[in-house]
Formats: structure tokens, C-alpha cells, sequence
């Protein structure tokens, strides 16, 4: 089914940055069917907006202007610290469009002050979203009806999957779970292929054998029906290799720092939206 916002074909989507996030957003919906026609994009990088006409034949400018106006849906996909200027650009064109900012930890408080409406859905995806295996939270402000908010699982559902909170400011803990979450695993990746290259395999080897463990083992979380300490526990025998894995990790408080780890990316998130964010 085609990803419309409204049932117009003179109406668009248009995406005010257009980086690694705005591509992954802008595939999944070609290949949902939506007419590349109906897609606009501003980045103000020259040859950024060269690979995007090039892989998308995509309609592409270098700065907000008056063909904004046929966008019934704008997705913000800026850096945090430009959304603010770029918004004031964009402000004239969009005060009918509803507003999706991919943008981490900006306010929807700042967002709608500095675009002037109150329809707006803030979203936090991440990375696997550029092949379509995403994890993306959303948070929609009470003017958002819930036809836009459909259209906007719509929209989001061409990268991966979604989940609706009730509160935006959990989105916070969802920056340091899931956002930076790819981070985590790509970071125990690459240790499990030093391992396994210093315990004597190739590099190739370490990495075949660690990117394949943490599908698998992903897969196997995703379909069961029991917690992952069952199913860690099932593979623990006492005395056995894993066990002495896991006792070292726990003698060094490996838990403890990872769960502080992500704190501080929750802290560190909260901080933007202070540092960026205000109206």
C-alpha cells in the first residue's frame, strides 16, 4: 500500500536535510510504491544533493523555498544544532504540513515554537534502519490526530519497526537504548573478533563467526518465548566455557559499567535538548 500522507498526488513528502536517515526513509518509500515525484528534499551540501538526484531522481534544492508549500507531511533529518536555523527557513513554506523530526534530542516544545504549529511527532530511530531492520520509538504532541499519526507508522514502518510512548521524555532512554544502540553491538563485534583473531583464527573467520552469533542469537531472543536470562542460563552450564566467560565478565562489573554506560548517553541526550533546544 503506498505510504500517503493524503490521497492528493500534488501533495508531497518533503525532507529537510537529506543524509544517511532521510535516504533510508526516502528508499523504503519508493519502494513502497510512493512516485519519486512526490518527494522533495533540501540539503545544502552540493554533492550530497548530487547523490540523491543521481540514486533516487528525487526533486532536490539547496535551500527552503516556495514548493515546501505542497508537502503535507515535513521530515526534520538535520543535525541538532542546525535545526533551529533551518526551521526559520522553513517556517514560511510548511504552517499546513505535519512535522516528523528525526532529529535527536530537540523538544517537540522547540519544534513547535520554532515552526509555529503544533503538529508535530518527534522519532528516534536507528542505523539498521538504512536496510530496512530499524527500531524506531515515536512520540506524537496531542494536536496530532490520529489518521497522522497512522500516517506516520506508515511512513516509519519502510525502515523497520515502531513503537508509540506516551511520554516524550522517554525518548531520552530510548536515544541511549536503541539510537545508540548499533554502537553497542558494532563496539562487543569488534572485541569478539580481537578475541578470536588472538586466540588464532583469520580476521575473516572472527568475523563470520561473531556477526553470525549475534544474529542468531538476536533471532532466537526476538522469537522465544522466555527472558534472555533463560535463555543465557540454558547455555550455561557450571564449570563449563560459558560459565567461566560470564563469571569474568561479572567479576569486572562488565554489567554495571555497561548500564552506566547508557546513562550517560541518556544524560548526554537530555543535555542537547538544553543545549540546542530552547525556544
Amino acid at each position: 500500500m503506498q505510504p500517503h500522507i493524503s490521497d492528493s498526488s500534488n501533495e508531497s513528502i518533503a525532507f529537510i536535510g537529506g543524509g544517511n536517515m532521510a535516504s533510508a526513509i526516502i528508499g523504503g518509500l519508493l519502494k513502497r510504491g510512493l512516485p519519486a515525484s512526490q518527494i522533495q528534499v533540501v540539503e545544502p551540501f552540493a554533492e550530497q544533493r548530487a547523490k540523491l538526484a543521481r540514486q533516487f531522481q528525487v526533486d532536490v534544492s539547496e535551500t527552503p523555498g516556495a514548493a515546501l508549500s505542497r508537502a503535507s507531511l515535513v521530515v526534520w533529518a538535520v543535525k541538532p544544532q542546525t535545526f533551529r536555523e533551518a526551521a526559520a527557513q522553513t517556517r514560511p513554506h510548511t504552517q499546513a504540513a505535519l512535522h516528523l523530526s528525526v532529529a535527536a534530542g530537540i523538544r517537540s516544545d522547540s519544534i513547535a515554537a520554532w515552526l509555529g504549529t503544533e503538529r508535530v511527532v518527534r522519532a528516534m530511530p536507528n542505523t539498521p534502519a538504512l536496510i530496512g531492520q530499524g527500531m524506531t520509538a515515536l512520540f506524537a504532541r496531542p494536536a496530532v490526530s490520529e489518521a497522522e499519526r497512522q500516517a506516520v507508522e506508515r511512513v516509519i514502518k519502510t525502515t523497520g519497526d515502531s513503537l508509540w510512548l506516551t511520554q516524550e521524555d522517554q525518548l531520552d532512554a530510548v536515544t541511549a537504548l536503541s539510537g545508540s544502540g548499533p554502537a553497542y553491538v558494532f563496539y562487543f563485534i569488534e572485541a569478539m573478533i580481537e578475541a578470536g583473531t588472538g586466540m588464532g583464527l583469520s580476521p575473516e573467520q572472527a568475523r563470520q563467526l561473531a556477526i553470525g552469533t549475534f544474529v542468531g542469537a538476536s533471532a532466537l531472543a526476538r522469537d522465544a518465548a522466555e527472558p534472555p536470562e533463560v535463555l543465557r542460563a540454558r547455555v550455561t552450564s557450571k564449570g563449563g566455557t560459558t560459565y567461566a566467560a560470564l563469571a569474568s565478565m561479572e567479576q569486572a562489573g562488565l554489567k554495571e559499567k555497561f548500564i552506566q554506560a547508557m546513562r550517560a548517553a541518556e544524560q548526554r541526550a537530555t543535555e542537547m535538548g538544553d543545549e540546542f533546544g530552547a525556544a
